[in-house]
């Protein structure tokens, strides 16, 4: 099992790039089966995640070309109609193609994610909307399996706010017939990184990134050529990286307008921010300052950096308060924290942290992304060694994270 071996207690000092953003390379992959033409994408993230959604794509039958740090993706006939349990089982972002498949060919066969580490996360609000678009659902065998002669546009509003469902509905409503309003829409920059795609493939969409986007469906859609955003998640753990070690980190290649949640609350417990253009550098006090932190939809604070404060915020002078309003069940890195020293107390979605001196290295595992993401930043801030196991889920989200680490002067590495 693969283990990352950390040394803690050095300050973090330098630049880092920040890498292209999962959360929109999916999609992004996803979307390509809209069209037999060529789709040029730029700064393409090297993940586990890709990886996967790449395997689902060319069972397909999409043709991917790795170029200059992108890739070349095609589909100029689909082969397949199903994604299969095997792999939606390990990434449940592989439902995205539900809806492209369905727009492109009228049909699509896609395994029930079920439930996962962090909580169930149905794909319910995608089901129903694909039904207001003309769509047959039918659960069968673990599967839901999809029929449309032609998706016809409509108005959906969204009982909840959810990204893939967005993500979803939007790419099949840009080949439906007429116009589709959806409502309660995800606003997160991912969401309009998709957007921004389609609409360079020759789709009609106003408002992405607003709670209300409208899209004119489309006869066909072309090839074109897309950069991916920065991964703000990224970011904002590199973030609280220099902040937790007291050190001085300068990310590369960021935008701040994405990281508003993430600034606000470094500052309030005590770390100095700057942004630029393109660029963010935060110095880590001495000691955090105790903040209380609630997730919410974006432009709130992410879920996905919830652990990653919990980290910092166990170090702070007082006691601090997180809520936690997505997910019911994305706590459970704080039992391997408080194998670190952390005094954390837990009950249904709120978590009462009574910030320590220091943590104290030990062996930890990770439960998921984001934990084994916080269970590192604890690593580094921590005396002595701290061996973080099941890095898996850490390779599914984060590009290379130790070598960029140690390029910051963090006692790193990979063992086997």
């Amino acid at each position: 099992m693969t283990s990352l071996e950390i040394e803690g207690g050095v300050p973090l000092r330098g630049e880092v790039a920040v890498s292209a953003a999962k959360n929109a390379a999916l999609p992004i992959l996803a979307a390509s089966l809209l069209t037999e033409e060529p789709i040029h994408i730029e700064n393409l993230p090297r993940l586990a995640d890709v990886r996967t959604i790449s395997r689902l794509l060319q069972g397909l039958g999409t043709e991917i070309t790795e170029a200059d740090g992108g890739a070349v993706v095609r589909t100029p006939r689909l082969t397949g109609h199903e994604a299969p349990y095997e792999l939606v089982s390990t990434m449940r972002a592989s439902v995205l193609v539900l809806g492209p498949l369905l727009a492109r060919s009228g049909r699509a066969r896609v395994a029930l994610p079920g439930g996962c580490a962090i909580g169930v996360r149905p794909i319910d609000l995608h089901l129903k909307g694909l039904e207001r678009l003309g769509a047959e659902i039918t659960l069968r065998n673990g599967y839901v399996e999809a029929r449309a002669r032609r998706l016809v546009g409509t108005r959906i509003s969204f009982d909840l706010v959810t990204v893939t469902g967005t993500e979803n509905l939007m790419m099949a409503a840009a080949l439906a017939e007429g116009t589709t309003l959806l409502e309660n829409a995800a606003r997160e920059p991912e969401v309009a990184d998709l957007a921004h795609l389609l609409i360079a493939m020759g789709a009609k969409i106003e408002g992405a990134g607003s709670e209300r986007v409208e899209i004119q469906g489309v006869s066909g859609l072309g090839g074109a050529r897309h950069r991916i955003i920065p991964d703000r998640i990224e970011a904002g753990t590199f973030l609280v990286a220099g902040a937790i070690t007291g050190g001085e980190v300068t990310l590369r290649g960021a935008i701040p307008d994405h990281l508003t949640a993430v600034l606000a609350k470094l500052e309030e417990a005590g770390a100095a921010v700057q942004s630029g253009e393109d660029r963010v550098r935060v110095r880590g006090p001495e000691r955090p300052r105790p903040a209380d932190v609630i997730t919410n939809p974006y432009p709130g604070l992410a879920t996905d950096m919830q652990a990653q404060f919990m980290a910092l915020l166990g170090l702070a002078d007082g006691t601090s308060v997180i809520t936690e309003t997505i997910f019911e069940n994305r706590f459970m890195h704080a039992a391997e924290l408080r194998r670190l020293g952390a005094s954390i107390e837990t009950e249904g979605n709120r978590a009462v942290v009574r910030g320590v001196r220091g943590y104290q290295g030990a062996p930890v595992m990770a439960t998921d992304l984001r934990a084994s993401a916080s269970l590192v930043l604890a690593g580094l801030a921590a005396r002595g060694v701290t061996t973080v196991s099941r890095v898996y889920h850490l390779d599914r989200g984060y590009e290379a994270m130790e070598v960029k680490l140690a390029g910051l002067g963090a006692r790193i590495r990979r063992t086997r």
